[in-house]
């Protein structure tokens, strides 16, 4: 007998592999995820505080602070004296910084760019079709 077809978790495992795929194109850093998240992060919002980027990412704070701690080291962020609150840094993207997030989202696009250059017109429009279904899923 046949396995019974499962659109729900073939979906969930094509989603999750392109992701991996994708996330596996970076920059010259060769940062963690979890890195290069954070400096998205400064990229979208600007200067945070380690707790606001612990917020944002759904981790405990003595953990966010290493990884702050590990990108200042490399040079990509910047921490700097929290204006009014003392015991508080501000964290912020520095030149080299946001160069490592462009350079990541340069590879990743050239390589996506490059998977759909492989496919026909109508698989294409499939896939612009699937984007707008996707984001829709994501923003429930």
């Amino acid at each position: 007998m046949a396995p019974t077809p499962d659109p729900t978790g073939d979906l969930r495992i094509a989603i999750g592999r392109a992701a991996r795929r994708i996330r596996a194109e970076r920059g010259g850093a060769g940062l963690a995820d979890p890195q290069y998240t954070v400096l998205l992060w400064l990229n979208k919002e600007g200067p945070l505080t380690p707790g606001q980027l612990a917020d944002l990412e759904r981790v405990q704070p003595p953990s966010m602070t290493r990884t702050v701690t590990c990108l200042a080291d490399l040079g990509l962020v910047a921490k700097s004296p929290h204006a009014t609150d003392g015991r508080q840094v501000v964290v912020s993207l520095t030149q080299a910084g946001e160069a490592e997030v462009e350079e990541t989202r340069r590879r990743r696009n050239i390589w996506l760019a490059a998977q759909l250059d492989a496919m026909t017109p109508d698989e294409r429009q499939v896939l612009t079709d699937a984007a707008e279904l996707l984001r829709r899923i994501a923003d429930a």
